[in-house]
């Protein structure tokens, strides 16, 4: 009589004792197949992490950061976006980064007392001399200019139209008949309105305090000409940045004659003997740039297709003539 197999455990036991074998089997060669997968994948993803380390370092190597120039501005070149136009040509034609900062000629010209900034391309010219003769600049070279101009509301309730910058600023402080909004922010069209004041025979602080009629911005010129529009005031202006937001303001020109209204801009390289951390070399390029015959030209053409009229005269390192 053949023999039959014995268990006591509970069928579902004795059905694991039967089938064990081959199960463990099983699972370990699952096991060892997914280590090995595992392990492959790890090796992979090692190799691949040496070798971007191994481009990084050698990338690091073949594209070292860009040089870079920092220039001080005044916000009438900002505005205009004549920086933004000369700016890009300039990085190209020598493989350089330029940090624009903009704010008014005074900021910027203590910009360049600090060593904050290499070069500045500021119009205030009395400013500018004086940054020279401190030693802070090396030269003072002109290459750019246009003209300021009194704007206000075509009604010219002050009745200042034809007259001369002085005379304006004369019967606008007399009659009180017209608001006039000052950049009051120390920079060159600042300088330029309290110079006008000064030869109209006045004492800018008693102007200052004159009454409601005169107020201060303290901002930049586009934001002063908004203001201006927006209350129906005077404001001077340089011509360059009145045309870029002419069409945004409510304004005319009102007074637009007179040799004291002249508005140079010109391009001093900080002096690397007041502050050695400065970038000369780079800077002097920047001064040889903007009085080249090509960028003369660019700036000579720069918005006239636009609106009609040049904004910027090239003058080349000479002194214009009112």
């Amino acid at each position: 009589m053949p023999k039959t197999l014995s268990c006591r455990a509970p069928p579902s036991r004795c059905f694991f004792v039967c089938v064990k074998m081959p199960f463990s089997q099983n699972l370990e060669s699952e096991i060892v197949r997914k280590i090995t997968h595992y392990v492959l994948g790890a090796l992979v993803v090692l190799s691949l992490l040496v070798g971007i380390a191994g481009c990084t370092v050698q990338g690091a190597e073949l594209l070292p950061p860009k040089e870079r120039l920092r220039v001080a501005t005044t916000t009438s070149l900002y505005d205009t976006g004549l920086w933004g136009y000369l700016e890009p040509i300039f990085e190209k034609e020598y493989g350089i980064e330029v940090d624009i900062l903009y704010a008014g000629t005074g900021i910027a010209l203590e910009y360049g007392r600090r060593g904050d900034v290499d070069v500045i391309t500021v119009h205030s010219k009395a400013g500018e001399e004086k940054f020279v003769t401190e030693g802070y600049g090396v030269k003072r070279i002109p290459f750019a200019y246009n003209y300021f101009l009194i704007v206000g509301p075509p009604a010219d309730p002050a009745g200042i139209k034809g007259l001369s910058p002085e005379d304006a600023f004369k019967k606008l402080f007399e009659t009180g008949s017209g608001s006039f909004i000052s950049r009051g922010d120390d920079s060159g069209t600042h300088g330029k309105e309290k110079a006008i004041w000064e030869k109209a025979g006045y004492d800018y602080e008693a102007v200052r305090k004159a009454g409601q009629w005169y107020i201060e911005a303290g901002r930049s010129m586009g934001p002063a000409l908004l203001m201006a529009s927006e209350k129906q005031g005077y404001t001077l202006t340089d011509m360059g940045t009145f045309l870029a937001f002419k069409g945004k303001i409510d304004l005319v020109p009102i007074v637009d004659k007179g040799s004291i209204l002249l508005n140079v801009y010109s391009v001093i390289a900080v002096n690397p003997e007041k502050n050695k951390k400065v970038n000369y070399e780079m800077a002097h390029n920047l001064v040889s740039f903007l009085t080249s015959p090509k960028i003369q030209e660019l700036i000579g053409s720069y918005g006239v297709k636009e609106y009609g009229i040049q904004l910027f005269t090239p003058c080349a390192g000479a002194e214009p003539k009112s």
